[in-house]
């Protein structure tokens, strides 16, 4: 299973997960308590209470934002930036184990 490691918006506090093939980095955080992530729409791309910083190194491994992420985003409580993402909309794979989103400081 590929692990996915959450930053807080402290920069300190990290959660770090074995989160099963395909599933999102978006589920697996609200299944395990994360704190900084709300996933208020269960996933179905209709808010931006899953935003994440993408860590810099591996944004370029990352599918392109697709036009109603792009949307979605515009609707986030923190600042947007290149590397921001709907967590909903990457998903788990072993090519992306060690995989490392920031929180932002706010989702609502």
């Amino acid at each position: 299973m590929p692990k996915v490691t959450y930053v807080g918006a402290d920069g300190g506090t990290t959660t770090t997960l074995d989160v099963q093939d395909g599933t999102s980095v978006m589920k697996a955080a609200v299944l395990n308590g994360v704190d900084g992530i709300v996933g208020e729409c269960g996933g179905n791309l209709m808010c931006a209470t899953c935003h994440v910083y993408v860590a810099p190194e591996w944004t370029g491994r990352l599918s392109e934002r697709d036009e109603v992420e792009e949307e979605m985003l515009e609707e986030a409580s923190a600042p947007v930036r290149e590397e921001s993402r709907l967590s909903c909309q990457v998903l788990a794979k072993q090519d992306l184990d060690g995989l490392v989103v920031h929180l932002p400081e706010s989702q609502i």
